[in-house]
Protein backbone atom coordinates (compact mmCIF):
# COMPACT_ATOMS: atom_id res chain seq x y z
CA UNK A 1 0.00 0.00 0.00
CA UNK A 2 1.44 3.70 -0.99
CA UNK A 3 1.93 6.03 1.93
CA UNK A 4 -0.21 9.11 1.92
CA UNK A 5 2.47 11.91 3.08
CA UNK A 6 1.52 15.16 2.47
CA UNK A 7 2.90 15.25 -1.20
CA UNK A 8 1.10 12.15 -2.28
CA UNK A 9 -2.55 13.87 -1.32
CA UNK A 10 -1.75 17.07 -2.56
CA UNK A 11 -0.69 15.28 -6.32
CA UNK A 12 -3.98 13.64 -5.95
CA UNK A 13 -6.09 16.87 -4.68
CA UNK A 14 -4.98 18.19 -7.82
CA UNK A 15 -5.06 15.28 -10.59
CA UNK A 16 -8.94 15.73 -9.17
CA UNK A 17 -9.34 19.08 -9.69
CA UNK A 18 -7.37 18.99 -13.26
CA UNK A 19 -5.88 15.62 -14.62
CA UNK A 20 -4.78 17.31 -17.67
CA UNK A 21 -2.55 19.07 -15.63
CA UNK A 22 1.02 19.35 -17.08
CA UNK A 23 3.68 17.63 -14.34
CA UNK A 24 6.26 20.80 -14.47
CA UNK A 25 2.51 22.54 -13.16
CA UNK A 26 1.55 19.82 -11.16
CA UNK A 27 5.44 20.07 -9.41
CA UNK A 28 5.48 23.87 -9.21
CA UNK A 29 1.77 23.67 -7.06
CA UNK A 30 3.01 21.46 -4.43
CA UNK A 31 6.57 22.46 -4.72
CA UNK A 32 8.49 19.55 -5.99
CA UNK A 33 10.98 19.34 -8.56
CA UNK A 34 9.69 17.76 -11.98
CA UNK A 35 11.33 14.63 -11.31
CA UNK A 36 10.80 13.48 -8.01
CA UNK A 37 6.68 15.02 -8.89
CA UNK A 38 6.44 12.39 -12.40
CA UNK A 39 8.07 9.80 -10.05
CA UNK A 40 5.31 10.39 -7.10
CA UNK A 41 2.73 10.44 -9.94
CA UNK A 42 3.83 7.24 -11.49
CA UNK A 43 3.92 5.42 -8.20
CA UNK A 44 0.43 6.19 -7.35
CA UNK A 45 -1.01 5.38 -10.63
CA UNK A 46 1.23 2.24 -10.09
CA UNK A 47 -0.55 1.09 -7.00
CA UNK A 48 -3.74 1.40 -8.81
CA UNK A 49 -4.79 4.48 -6.67
CA UNK A 50 -5.07 6.37 -9.71
CA UNK A 51 -6.99 4.47 -12.02
CA UNK A 52 -7.11 6.55 -14.55
CA UNK A 53 -7.74 9.56 -16.67
CA UNK A 54 -11.39 10.45 -18.35
CA UNK A 55 -13.06 13.76 -19.77
CA UNK A 56 -16.26 14.74 -18.01
CA UNK A 57 -18.68 14.96 -20.34
CA UNK A 58 -21.71 17.98 -20.01
CA UNK A 59 -24.46 15.80 -20.30
CA UNK A 60 -26.83 18.53 -21.02
CA UNK A 61 -24.83 19.84 -24.51
CA UNK A 62 -25.11 15.70 -25.25
CA UNK A 63 -28.88 15.77 -25.53
CA UNK A 64 -29.00 14.45 -22.03
CA UNK A 65 -31.40 17.28 -20.00
CA UNK A 66 -33.33 15.09 -17.63
CA UNK A 67 -31.54 12.83 -14.84
CA UNK A 68 -33.22 10.60 -12.39
CA UNK A 69 -31.81 8.31 -9.84
CA UNK A 70 -34.07 4.95 -9.65
CA UNK A 71 -34.16 2.35 -7.13
CA UNK A 72 -34.67 -1.55 -8.44
CA UNK A 73 -36.68 -4.13 -6.17
CA UNK A 74 -35.52 -7.27 -7.72
CA UNK A 75 -38.50 -10.26 -7.81
CA UNK A 76 -35.49 -13.07 -6.53
CA UNK A 77 -32.97 -12.26 -3.95
CA UNK A 78 -30.54 -15.08 -6.35
CA UNK A 79 -27.20 -14.52 -7.38
CA UNK A 80 -28.42 -15.59 -10.98
CA UNK A 81 -31.07 -13.05 -10.81
CA UNK A 82 -28.33 -10.31 -10.15
CA UNK A 83 -26.71 -11.65 -12.90
CA UNK A 84 -29.13 -11.54 -15.66
CA UNK A 85 -30.73 -8.00 -14.43
CA UNK A 86 -27.01 -6.43 -14.32
CA UNK A 87 -26.25 -8.11 -18.17
CA UNK A 88 -29.40 -6.88 -19.11
CA UNK A 89 -28.66 -2.79 -17.68
CA UNK A 90 -25.35 -3.41 -19.25
CA UNK A 91 -26.82 -2.95 -22.36
CA UNK A 92 -28.63 -0.01 -21.56
CA UNK A 93 -26.98 3.29 -22.91
CA UNK A 94 -29.00 5.38 -21.13
CA UNK A 95 -27.37 4.05 -17.74
CA UNK A 96 -24.95 5.67 -16.93
CA UNK A 97 -24.23 4.26 -13.15
CA UNK A 98 -25.50 1.39 -11.75
CA UNK A 99 -24.80 0.76 -7.79
CA UNK A 100 -26.01 -2.82 -5.54
CA UNK A 101 -26.98 -1.66 -2.54
CA UNK A 102 -28.33 -2.65 0.75
CA UNK A 103 -31.57 -1.80 2.04
CA UNK A 104 -34.93 -1.74 0.60
CA UNK A 105 -33.87 -1.90 -3.04
CA UNK A 106 -30.58 -4.02 -4.45
CA UNK A 107 -29.82 -1.75 -6.97
CA UNK A 108 -29.66 2.46 -7.41
CA UNK A 109 -29.37 3.71 -11.13
CA UNK A 110 -28.55 6.74 -12.50
CA UNK A 111 -30.34 7.42 -16.12
CA UNK A 112 -29.74 10.39 -18.42
CA UNK A 113 -32.41 10.96 -21.18
CA UNK A 114 -33.11 13.83 -23.20
CA UNK A 115 -36.85 14.42 -21.61
CA UNK A 116 -39.54 12.57 -19.87
CA UNK A 117 -41.04 11.29 -22.54
CA UNK A 118 -37.82 9.50 -23.53
CA UNK A 119 -37.51 8.54 -19.46
CA UNK A 120 -41.14 7.20 -19.57
CA UNK A 121 -39.66 5.48 -22.75
CA UNK A 122 -37.08 4.02 -21.37
CA UNK A 123 -38.98 2.82 -17.98
CA UNK A 124 -41.46 1.02 -19.82
CA UNK A 125 -39.70 -0.71 -22.58
CA UNK A 126 -36.29 -0.85 -21.00
CA UNK A 127 -36.11 -1.44 -17.18
CA UNK A 128 -40.28 -3.15 -17.30
CA UNK A 129 -38.85 -5.37 -19.54
CA UNK A 130 -36.50 -7.24 -17.21
CA UNK A 131 -38.04 -10.38 -16.31
CA UNK A 132 -36.26 -9.77 -12.69
CA UNK A 133 -37.54 -6.35 -11.70
CA UNK A 134 -40.76 -6.65 -9.12
CA UNK A 135 -40.24 -2.78 -7.95
CA UNK A 136 -39.11 0.70 -10.18
CA UNK A 137 -38.84 3.91 -8.39
CA UNK A 138 -38.20 7.29 -9.65
CA UNK A 139 -36.40 10.22 -8.01
CA UNK A 140 -36.20 12.69 -10.86
CA UNK A 141 -33.49 15.23 -10.08
CA UNK A 142 -33.86 19.25 -10.11
CA UNK A 143 -30.50 20.59 -9.67
CA UNK A 144 -27.53 19.82 -8.37
CA UNK A 145 -25.78 22.26 -5.82
CA UNK A 146 -23.00 19.65 -5.38
CA UNK A 147 -21.28 17.05 -7.59
CA UNK A 148 -17.90 15.76 -7.16
CA UNK A 149 -18.13 13.61 -10.50
CA UNK A 150 -17.49 17.03 -12.48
Amino acid sequence: MIKLDKYNSEILRELKINGRMANSELAEKIALSPSACLRRVQELENSGLIKGYRAILDSELLGNSFIAYVNIGLAEHSTDSQQAFEQAINLAEEVKECHNITGAFEYLLRIETCDIKAFKAFHANVLGAIAQVRMITTHVVMDSPKDERM
